[in-house]
């Protein structure tokens, strides 16, 4: 479903950090967030291909895994999945309407007034009531903004994972890497493990001494987490307790080696503690995970990835590098108006011809013209368009090849144009629809 009439108004309430809201309320739906051991992953950015990776290999181990991730890019459902596949409407709708009902009658009897839950911590106890629902045999729960004050942060992990630490949402986080460190490490559990991946020196000193006050045993990307990519694309990969060999990743680019090896050290650290987690599994599940908008090619000339900060425009910018180029390529870029657009487009601008700017239907979208404004001084063609299913079609049959990006919003709506049929009939670069403009020269 796209979405569901008793969570209209939810959206405006924004976020609202702090545990004791959600605490007191799933205690009223009887704490189903308690329901199964909880795999908790933090990171700036690829903490979502990381609980993709970890969720796979889990199904390919026979159990059953519930997952919640934020934000969905295109169905609501996406955000509380079963197996790796998003929940049915009917088992949706049953819960959403469940937690309404428990919602209002605990706002009433605490004297709560206005919207008790937010938006995120009202779908958080969805998913967790699903899970309770469908006696799920372990959770893998994304922590959605930080992670000390975030709603994800009253489960009972049994690993806690952070991928990467880097300067994000520093209005709410901090503008340190040190400040938004802590934040992340706020998920740890004493005595709990932790996996870290690569990490900037200062935070990387925060999470060493939060691991050796908890007493968390902790495995970081360095000696102990290794991995190497191999020239026919393949990936070896090695933890304190053995590694895998010649893995094909079912997520694209460079950048999710490291996600993948965070993903292998949480999986050793579920089998050091019980689980029944083969080398063959795990292969299978790195292989075959599956992530909606992360370097996702929609069709043929056409790739949407949802990178919305500098990490992540390093990390498409190196993907792009390790590809010829077509011919003319446009960059459709939409963003929020809460991020600076410059330092993401600086490393993609060597590998794109043209940048169209686009706006997703999000309240903290972007004007397209205010964002091209932005990035004028840039020695790249520049346009500003509409909306991205006005525009998608029209850049997509103008150049050889379209990224979409600067927003899971964004490349949620360009799988919504696709999925809809738009392109349907279609073709990169056979030129503009109305047949009046020319499509720029092609690099010879």
């Amino acid at each position: 479903m796209i979405s569901h009439p008793l969570l209209e108004g939810l959206g405006m309430v924004g976020v609202r950090l702090g545990l004791e809201r959600i605490r007191t309320f799933l205690e009223v739906l009887g704490e189903p967030h308690l329901c199964a051991p909880a795999v908790h992953i933090a990171g700036t950015n690829g903490k979502g291909s990381t609980t993709a990776f970890v969720t796979q290999a889990l199904v390919e181990a026979g159990y059953t895994v519930g997952t919640t991730v934020s934000p969905h890019i295109q169905i609501l459902n996406e955000r509380v999945q079963i197996n790796g596949v998003p929940v049915d409407d009917a088992t949706l709708s049953e819960a959403i309407e469940h937690v309404d009902r428990a919602r209002w009658s605990w706002a009433e009897a605490a004297g709560i007034q206005g919207h008790p839950l937010s938006y995120f911590e009202f779908m958080l106890a969805v998913a967790f009531q699903v899970f309770a629902w469908r006696g799920v045999d372990v959770m893998v729960v994304e922590v959605g903004l930080g992670g000390r004050l975030d709603a994800t942060n009253v489960v009972q992990p049994v690993v806690s994972a952070v991928t990467s630490i880097g300067l994000d949402h520093t209005d709410v986080l901090g503008d340190t890497l040190e400040k938004i460190a802590i934040e992340k490490a706020g998920i740890f559990r004493r005595g709990v493990p932790v996996v870290a991946g690569a990490l900037p020196e200062e935070a990387r000193q925060v999470v060493t001494h939060r691991c050796q006050s908890l007493g968390c045993e902790l495995w970081m990307a360095g000696p102990r987490l290794r991995r190497e990519q191999r020239r026919d694309g393949t990936w070896s990969f090695a933890t304190p307790m053995g590694g895998v060999q010649g893995v094909r990743l079912g997520l694209r680019g460079v950048h999710q080696g490291s996600n993948a090896l965070t993903a292998l050290a949480i999986l050793h650290r579920l089998r050091s503690l019980g689980f029944l987690l083969p080398d063959d599994a795990i292969v299978r599940g790195l292989s075959g995970a599956f992530l909606p908008g992360r370097l996702e090619q929609l069709r043929p000339g056409l790739v949407a990835d949802g990178a919305h900060n500098p990490l992540g425009g390093r990390a498409l910018a190196a993907w792009l590098s390790q590809r010829p180029k077509p011919g003319w390529r446009i960059l459709l870029l939409g963003m929020g108006r809460d991020r600076d657009p410059v330092p993401f487009v600086e490393p993609l601008v060597p590998y794109v011809d043209e940048i169209v700017t686009v706006q997703a239907a999000h309240p903290k979208a972007r004007d397209p013209t205010e964002l091209a404004m932005e990035l004028q001084d840039f020695d790249v063609e520049l346009a500003a368009g509409g909306t991205v299913d006005e525009t998608l079609p029209e850049v997509f049959v103008e150049a050889l090849e379209t990224i979409v990006t600067g927003s899971l919003f964004v490349a949620g709506a360009a799988r919504a144009v696709v999925t809809e049929g738009v392109l349907d009939g279609l073709q990169a670069g056979q030129g503009p629809l109305d047949g009046d403009a020319e499509r720029p020269e092609e690099e010879a």
